[in-house]
């Protein structure tokens, strides 16, 4: 009974949230967008490319003049940054470009996390002008074997654009999800490493476990450079009982956070993750005379897995 109350729950939040945000797209496309277009930059292209690299290119109202500078402003309460912007001509219309980088730790903007409003601000020889970027429409993914990055590929946090009930676009950072995100497997003859980076998370010494059905082997994280660790594969200890196929998974246990992480590869931007980083197999000889394939894959979620396989007798 209480999981039909659940569901109950659940469809009812689910179509009142749609609902809210019906009524929130009716009210900016037939009440404010009509009555801000002559006093607003119109944004005709904004979208974050890299996970981490804002990219804006906007119509600004009025005719043409000559503009002595103008700058992107971004504010949330007492942080304010201002980011320098290209403002030209072209076919009789004043467009604007921009690419604004998020995250110190990459050199970018030191934004906090939170919901950052966004203004035009330009200088002609008569006039100072502070504009309103109104966003239309959230740019839709193309067909392609790329797609946007949702997350930062060097921290994990997110960036993504939002708007408020008046069409302004601002810009909306969260910290990383806790999460183990595959950096690069490094096969050799008779070995194999893997690396990988802790996000949302604050490791002292994290542990790998390697699960299959039934059976477990723990292996300690080595920090080779800040921020990247290492563990070595326990080869020896992965041998199928039978001779069919043993998959085995990797968990990252990291003390403080309940629930194992998952070793996957996420950060990324193709569609087919195992076919653009496919790995070769690797055949090992882990106990005298008996030799065992192994193969690094990922799986459609995007996990890493490590499928072994006894090798020909006799070889």
């Amino acid at each position: 009974m209480s999981r039909r109350v659940n569901s109950y729950v659940r469809t009812a939040r689910r179509r009142a949230g749609d609902g809210i945000r019906a009524l929130r797209t009716w009210l900016m496309v037939r009440v404010f967008l009509p009555r801000r277009t002559s006093k607003a930059a119109l944004l005709r292209y904004a979208a974050f490319l890299d996970g981490q690299t804002l990219n804006l290119h906007a119509e600004l109202p009025g005719s043409p003049e000559a503009v002595d500078w103008a700058q992107l402003m971004l504010r949330r309460r007492g942080s304010r940054h201002a980011v320098p912007v290209t403002v030209y001509e072209s076919q009789g219309r004043l467009l604007m470009d921009a690419a604004v980088l998020f995250g110190d730790e990459a050199g970018g903007l030191p934004v906090g996390h939170g919901r950052w409003k966004m203004r035009l601000k330009v200088r002609t020889r008569r006039r100072t002008r502070t504009l309103p970027l109104v966003l239309r429409s959230v740019p839709t993914p193309t067909n392609g074997p790329t797609r946007a990055r949702e997350v930062s590929p060097r921290t994990g946090d997110r960036y993504r654009l939002g708007r408020t009930v008046r069409g302004d676009a601002r810009v909306v950072c969260s910290a990383a999800n806790p999460a183990a995100e595959l950096a690069g497997v490094h096969v050799a003859h008779a070995r194999i490493e893997v690396d990988l980076y802790l996000f949302g998370v604050y490791a002292e010494e994290p542990v790998a476990e390697f699960v299959a059905r039934g059976r477990s082997v723990d292996r300690p994280l080595a920090e080779v450079v800040p921020g990247l660790w290492r563990a070595d594969v326990p080869l020896g200890e992965m041998v199928p009982d039978g001779a069919g196929r043993q998959h085995w998974d990797v968990l990252v246990h990291v003390e403080g956070v309940r629930r194992p992480l998952r070793l996957a590869r996420r950060l990324h931007d193709v569609y087919n993750l195992d076919r653009v980083f496919g790995m070769r197999e690797i055949t090992v000889a882990p106990r005298p005379r008996n030799l065992m394939v192994v193969e690094p894959r990922y799986t459609p979620a995007g996990n890493f897995r490590l499928t072994c396989r006894r090798g020909p007798e006799g070889a």
